[in-house]
């Protein structure tokens, strides 16, 4: 989420840096070139009039040193020259050498003879190598004789509008590291009451229904957020609670009355008849009413749980390990034949209730429900039990099949007809 808010945050200080930049940098690149246009036409219209009193009076050797003296000097040639065009004064070398590069020369010197004075020709952005031209006629109105022109390189203004675009660039960052440095704590202070109603989220999903949000620091929307969160959790926390007090109260009512009655059964042993069919109804009355204080047990054990268990990663191999042996007892004292056919190493997700306790309901579902002569145990994707034996009776619903398997009632009712093979998947 952070970096999200920079994301949006950074571009568009970066578009308001450069909005205000850009102008900026062309008038300083603009200003830098004036400064320098203005300093050279000074430089000519001195020597403009130096030249009108020269060639009027034919002293012209002071001149032509003054004109020699200033390109030693700062490397700009300066020429006077006729309305021909012809070189009269100054260094005819460096003007001519420098003129050959310059396509808009003849356009601003044919200005100048006709008695104006042409608009600067350089061109001032820093990629660009074209020199600044500037010249003065010599002379007045209709009287022009000449001209005096100057050919300046403008490397080192360009060089100058480089270094303030650069210190420019420099205090336009200063500002988005300001908001970097700004916006990080800031968002960490807004996102901090999402991040603890995540975590929050992330325990309860874990089963700890105790947790609450921080509903004391961030924005006002996000602590009436936090609020909402908790009274749901509060609403939450106290069902479950009234529902394992629930739980509890009525396991510890049944868990009397289960119990006189399994006395009860147990005192019928001592009558049983002599022909077996007695004795086999007797132990299905004792085998049912131990599972179902199997089943109190659980009640309780889950009522007394601080946190409702979510389900969670399982090695099947260590569940049949603890359980095959029994069954396969189970099945041999019933006449039957276990088999297990379960690939190794598969790891599946363990309900709240236990895998382990789930199949011994379906394998003591597929020996009470069917006459299957196997029961086989597979690997399936679907949770199931199949056997073969005769189904259940025609009119009854899964559920009527199932009532006293409790949790696993379902799959006792996925009872289906076959060839005297049983199985219970997992």
């Amino acid at each position: 989420m952070h970096r999200r808010l920079l994301v949006v945050l950074v571009p568009l200080a970066v578009l308001l840096v450069t909005a205000l930049g850009v102008p900026l940098s062309v008038t300083v690149a603009e200003r830098e070139i004036q400064e320098t246009y203005v300093d050279r036409l000074n430089d000519v219209g001195r020597f403009s009039s130096l030249a009108e009193t020269a060639l009027s009076t034919g002293r012209t050797e002071a001149l032509q040193q003054e004109l020699a003296r200033y390109h030693e000097l700062y490397g700009i040639p300066v020429a006077v020259i006729d309305t021909s065009g012809t070189v009269l004064l100054g260094p005819a070398g460096a003007y001519e050498a420098a003129a050959r590069d310059e396509p808009a020369l003849p356009r601003i010197v044919t200005a100048a003879l006709a008695g104006a004075r042409p608009e600067p020709s350089g061109d001032w952005a820093p990629w660009d190598d074209s020199a600044l031209v500037v010249a003065e006629p010599v002379g007045r109105d209709s009287e022009v004789v000449g001209a005096v022109v100057t050919i300046s390189d403008l490397s080192k203004t360009r060089s100058r509008i480089l270094a303030r675009w650069a210190r420019l660039a420099g205090l336009g960052l200063l500002p988005l590291i300001a908001l970097v440095a700004v916006a990080w704590p800031v968002s960490a202070w807004v996102l901090r009451p999402v991040r603890e109603l995540d975590a929050a989220s992330s325990r309860i999903s874990q089963g700890d229904l105790t947790i609450r949000a921080d509903a004391e620091a961030g924005p006002v929307e996000l602590r009436r957020l936090a609020e909402s969160f908790n009274t749901m959790m509060d609403a939450v926390e106290n069902a479950v609670q009234r529902q394992r007090a629930f739980v509890s109260d009525a396991s510890h009512q049944l868990r009397n009355p289960l119990t006189s009655l399994r006395l009860a059964v147990e005192s019928l042993e001592p009558h049983l008849g002599e022909d077996g069919g007695g004795r086999q109804v007797y132990d299905v009355a004792v085998d049912e009413l131990k599972a179902m204080q199997r089943m109190l047990n659980a009640l309780q054990a889950s009522a007394r749980m601080e946190s409702i268990r979510t389900a969670s990663p399982v090695d099947l191999d260590a569940v049949l390990a603890t359980r095959v042996e029994r069954w396969r007892a189970l099945t041999e004292t019933a006449g039957q034949t276990l088999t297990v056919d379960v690939p190794p190493g598969l790891r599946l997700l363990e309900p709240s209730g236990g895998l382990g306790s789930i199949l011994d309901e379906l394998i003591s579902n597929a020996l009470r429900l069917s006459d299957a002569q196997v029961v086989e145990v597979t690997a399936q994707i679907d949770p199931g039990a199949t056997e073969g034996g005769p189904g259940a009776e025609t009119g009854r619903t899964p559920d009527e099949v199932g009532r006293g398997g409790g949790e696993v009632g379902r799959g006792a009712g996925q009872v289906a007809r076959g060839r005297g093979e049983g199985r219970a998947g997992s």
